[in-house]
């Protein structure tokens, strides 16, 4: 006797699931990278919240008057802010919340992240900020007739390592683009 095949069941709407494909891990690198941008911005926010506070942090007496007042205060207290907020962002490019919306948000939680919502914003913003910082390493060779000698020291060096946010973030970008390139939602039909 020979054996009955059996065919296949028709497809049904309860048997046609959404899947996506296995998330790959980031490679350590880039963790250590998206890690390292958020203590790059650091230090200059906390020289600033020092400013904040009234502590002139390098200044002459003469030089921190422009912002010993409480427009200035508040734009530095809202740049520190933005800054670390901003570079805490790096961290979405290696972590889960990067490609999945954390469910505490409304309307949108649960949701996967589209890869160009995060690589175009995170691309801009990496070539903005070695735009940005790009002529840091120059600062030495600028007059500061507004601040101290120690002071001129002390800002230089602590602004220094924004020079490797824009080179870092955008290579953690494409770390992020090459693991998500392929990360269709792909509609599969299983009994």
């Amino acid at each position: 006797m020979r054996a009955r095949r059996e065919q296949p069941a028709a497809p049904t709407p309860a048997s046609t699931s959404t899947t996506h494909a296995p998330p790959l891990s980031p490679p350590r690198w880039a963790v250590r990278a998206a890690q390292l941008i958020t203590l790059l911005a650091l230090p200059t926010g906390l020289w600033r919240l020092a400013m904040v506070c009234g502590f002139p942090s390098g200044y002459t007496a003469a030089g921190f008057v422009p912002f010993d007042t409480p427009g200035s205060k508040l734009w530095m207290l809202t740049l520190s802010v933005t800054c670390e907020l901003l570079s805490l962002l790096s961290l979405g490019l290696v972590r889960p919340w990067g490609e999945t919306m954390p469910r505490w948000i409304p309307v949108i939680g649960g949701r996967p992240v589209r890869p160009p919502a995060a690589v175009v914003p995170a691309a801009a913003g990496a070539l903005a900020l070695t735009a940005l910082w790009a002529a840091m390493p120059l600062w030495w060779t600028y007059p500061h007739p507004d601040m101290t000698p120690a002071g001129r020291l002390l800002v230089g060096v602590i602004y220094q390592p924004l020079v490797l946010w824009g080179p870092l973030l955008g290579a953690v970008t494409v770390s992020y683009y090459r693991r998500t390139r392929g990360s269709r939602t792909a509609h599969t039909n299983t009994p």
